[in-house]
């Protein structure tokens, strides 16, 4: 129960902390979002009526309070810049729910693939006895992390969807319209997030391996009669599995954050590029929104690897 309280707290103090910093940070940048919205050749009146109407006539202390009642009564306000038609703004919340299931989605295929392919090639190169096949192993995996995500993702468009044909380069299909071709289709750009991250949780799970392989409690096992599989899987894997806990976390929470590169390639109207649009256009109920969203995200991310640590490691229950 403390840990718990203690992490709840940890929580709404950070979520509190970044909010007022993201508040800030577009008080003091150069632009003005109500000329962005209206042109240059708006009339002084028309921007003080259109201030007025956004709230951005009053003190930023006082805006910022008011946005932050809101948001704990679940309003998240309105965008500056998407509106459902020539009246009517779009209600921040529709607008993240529409963006929202592409990023998940995405995250979540893309983690399935990490974790199924990593962890055995991780498990079999640590086994791996040929330096043929250790060299082999190494070079793969170090070209596969040297490439850059956007021309990782280029290359897949090439030649899974023009020279395969596969799919259609810039044919994005909605959920809402065909469930199995939303899927068909991040496929793709799940395949160039995971490569890379593939390559770098099966060497970083190799390495960890080998050195568990030199301690003591290894010996201890093949003393007591215990085969390599045996050792490998019952013990070594389990210890070694540890920091590679925190590894997968780190890239879970980079994943749901949205993977902006990813998606401005292969066009899909996810979190990170609403992101960068709403950045740009100074839309902040927008940022201010999705920036307390990946802070969520990362907080809550941590928070499951440190319960997998005392559910994998009993010590650490033991000294807390």
């Amino acid at each position: 129960m403390k840990f718990l309280i203690k992490k709840i707290c940890t929580l709404i103090m950070t979520l509190f902390l970044v909010s007022v910093a993201a508040f800030l940070a577009f008080q003091v940048i150069p632009g003005d979002v109500v000329r962005s919205i209206l042109g240059t050749e708006a009339t002084p009146e028309r921007e003080a009526q259109l201030r007025e109407e956004l709230g951005l006539d009053k003190p930023p202390v006082e805006r910022y309070i008011s946005w932050a009642d809101d948001v704990l009564h679940g309003d998240f306000g309105v965008s500056y810049r998407y509106s459902k038609n020539m009246n009517e703004m779009m209600p921040v919340k529709e607008l993240i729910g529409d963006k929202l299931p592409v990023t998940l989605y995405l995250a979540a295929i893309s983690f399935v693939m990490i974790v199924l392919v990593s962890i055995p090639l991780g498990v079999l190169w640590a086994k791996c006895g040929s330096r043929f096949l250790d060299a082999v192993f190494g070079v793969l995996t170090q070209v596969t992390m040297a490439v850059p995500s956007f021309f990782l993702g280029i290359l897949v468009t090439y030649l899974c969807g023009i020279v395969l044909k596969w799919f259609v380069p810039g044919g994005y299909i909605s959920y809402q319209e065909n469930k199995t071709g939303f899927l068909a289709y991040l496929l793709f750009p799940a395949i160039s997030i995971a490569l890379p991250k593939i390559a770098m949780t099966a060497r970083f799970l190799r390495n960890s391996m080998l050195t568990e392989m030199k301690l003591d409690y290894v010996r201890t096992a093949y003393s007591k009669g215990c085969n390599r599989n045996q050792v490998m899987f019952g013990h070594v894997l389990k210890n070694a599995m540890m920091p590679v806990i925190t590894f997968l976390g780190m890239m879970i929470a980079e994943i749901l954050a949205g993977s902006i590169v990813v998606e401005q390639v292969f066009a899909l109207p996810g979190i990170g590029r609403l992101l960068i649009s709403s950045v740009g256009t100074r839309d902040l109920p927008v940022v201010e929104i999705l920036i307390l969203y990946i802070t969520f995200v990362v907080i809550f991310v941590y928070f499951i690897v440190d319960i997998l640590y005392r559910v994998i490691d009993p010590r650490i229950r033991r000294n807390q």
